[in-house]
């Protein structure tokens, strides 16, 4: 007999949504164009290059959140984007940290998914909820969000933008 869902460990529940959405992100990730990092859409946004590193960095977040209580984003360089300006950096970058990720996610157990995670900017506190909560919202559900909008730079630099969740425009029907 298997197990059902609700016995099964978090990580094990998420490891399958987890891999389809960074695999997801790769595909993206692999269209930005090199000498377009500088190009934003408009002033208030970020620079293509800022967007697609931010992405590239996530990974990162989901080792952080299960292996620590919490992150202040005041201190220290310790998680701090590097910089990047060229598509295969991108990719290196976002391939290293998914590998930790990934390895992360598969050793941490139920109570590690329980335990509290706090988000803080120096003496402020902008969130504590469990590190399950936290691998949903923070991690995957703002990479999505950034990720829709990197789409979005290159559908305005007339790039080819990959099926996400089915085919896209440029990539015609299945």
């Amino acid at each position: 007999m298997t197990p059902s869902a609700t016995m099964m460990n978090p990580g094990q529940v998420l490891l399958p949504e987890f891999d389809h959405e960074m695999a997801n992100t790769r595909r993206a990730l692999e269209r930005v164009p090199d000498g377009k990092f500088g190009w934003k859409p408009h002033e208030k946004s970020g620079t293509l290059g800022w967007l697609a590193g931010h992405i590239a960095m996530m990974p990162l977040w989901a080792k952080v959140t299960l292996t620590t209580p919490g992150l202040d984003v005041m201190a220290g360089d310790e998680y701090k984007q590097p910089a990047m300006d060229t598509r295969e950096q991108l990719l290196a970058v976002f391939d290293e940290h998914l590998a930790d990720a990934r390895a992360t996610i598969e050793k941490a157990t139920a109570e590690t998914f329980g335990e509290p995670w706090t988000l803080r900017s120096g003496e402020d506190e902008i969130f504590t909820s469990p590190k399950a909560v936290v691998m949903r919202s923070f991690v995957m559900n703002h990479m999505i969000h950034h990720r829709a909008q990197l789409t979005v730079y290159l559908r305005m630099l007339d790039v080819p933008v990959p099926g996400l969740y089915g085919p896209s425009a440029d990539e015609g029907t299945m």
